[in-house]
């Protein structure tokens, strides 16, 4: 009896102590793989917080109330067209001069301004409506055209 008795203790006390170490050994797995992740989260915040903090937000070109303002090159660069609502007519297809194309613009007309890629404002091609106050630094497509419309 008292040998039966020691051989299940003995059982017991494996049993225990595989169930700890099989346990252990997870949560060792579990730290082990959460490392290598957290370091990968802050490897790859830390880059970004950097440059984001170290480049400046594009300056905003110069463009007066009640002005459409298009620019030959991104983020306001290069010569600047601008269109008045006086000189301009609604919701007509106006074209830039040919030979001419903008990478950026600003929209302070008070009304909404659609932009368009085709020099007829076409729909085939790439076209895009800028609220008024908008500021797009860069453009999707050459824009050739514009239409402003009533609201």
């Amino acid at each position: 009896m008292r040998h039966v008795h020691r051989a299940r203790r003995a059982h017991t006390r494996r049993i225990h102590t595989d169930r700890v170490r099989t346990l252990g050994n997870r949560g060792h797995r579990a730290r082990r793989a959460a490392l290598p992740a957290a370091a990968a989260v802050l490897t790859v915040l830390t880059p970004q917080t950097a440059v984001s903090a170290a480049a400046p937000a594009p300056r905003l070109g110069e463009c007066a109330a009640g002005e459409l303002c298009l620019w030959e090159r991104a983020d306001f660069r290069g010569p600047r067209r601008t269109h008045e609502l006086a000189d301009t007519d609604i919701e007509s297809c106006v074209p830039l001069p040919q030979g001419t194309s903008a990478a950026s613009l600003a929209n302070r007309t008070g009304r909404p301004v659609t932009a368009y890629q085709s020099a007829e404002c076409a729909e085939t091609g790439e076209f895009d409506t800028y609220p008024s106050g908008s500021w797009a630094p860069r453009t999707d497509y050459r824009v050739r055209a514009v239409k402003i419309w009533e609201s």
